[in-house]
């Protein structure tokens, strides 16, 4: 099974910028959908952003022109860039993957994806 660890959170100030990293196992990394989820307490997991194999991206409205999300196939590893952050972006992101076919409009569903990591926080301050 696929083993995920993320990294890169911390505390930053309004208008601050933070880059998340995933790194994954496996051979096969190249052939999943992989995704950026956040839950904040008391509130719900969302997709924050998704992207599939062949590079198509889809971010929730509310990070869009923020976040970036990348992934290097050599290096295994998911990247999520977050810039102008605010202080409702404060969260436990989690990074999550799967090799089944998630159709775009899906791609920020959670029950789509079968493989999870522990999660990395980020607290934003005014």
């Amino acid at each position: 099974q696929v083993q995920l660890v993320e990294s890169g959170g911390g505390s930053v100030q309004a208008g601050g910028s933070l880059r998340l990293s995933c790194v994954a196992s496996g051979n096969t990394f190249s052939t999943y959908y992989m995704a950026w989820f956040r839950q904040a307490p008391g509130k719900e997991r969302e997709g924050v952003a998704a992207i599939s194999p062949t590079g198509t991206t889809t971010y929730a409205d509310s990070v869009k022109g923020r976040f970036t999300i990348s992934k290097d196939n050599a290096k295994n590893t998911l990247h999520l860039q977050m810039n102008g952050l605010l202080p409702e972006d404060s969260a436990m992101y989690y990074c999550a993957a799967d090799s089944g076919l998630i159709l775009d409009i899906a791609m920020l569903a959670s029950e789509m994806y079968a493989y999870w990591g522990r999660g990395t926080q980020v607290s934003v301050s005014s």
